[in-house]
């Protein structure tokens, strides 16, 4: 399986609840800081797209949409 592959499957039911442990069972404060992390992957996702130029990466650019369809 490539790398690419194991990251469109969904979270493994450990990886779930080692979320909700650090927040002691509370999926909102658990939500809210999977979205917090998200914003800042976001930024640095931005930050990445302006400081590289299209020749470095070969014609890659960054892009904020997933190829599973969710725009959180």
């Amino acid at each position: 399986m490539t790398a690419v592959a194991t990251q469109r499957d969904e979270p493994q039911p450990d990886q779930v609840n080692t979320a909700l442990d650090l927040f002691e069972g509370d999926a909102n404060a658990t939500i809210g800081a999977l979205l917090n992390e998200l914003q800042f992957v976001r930024g640095q996702l931005a930050l990445c797209g302006a400081g590289m130029s299209v020749g470095f990466t070969r014609g890659w650019v960054p892009t904020f949409d997933s190829e599973g369809g969710s725009n959180v």
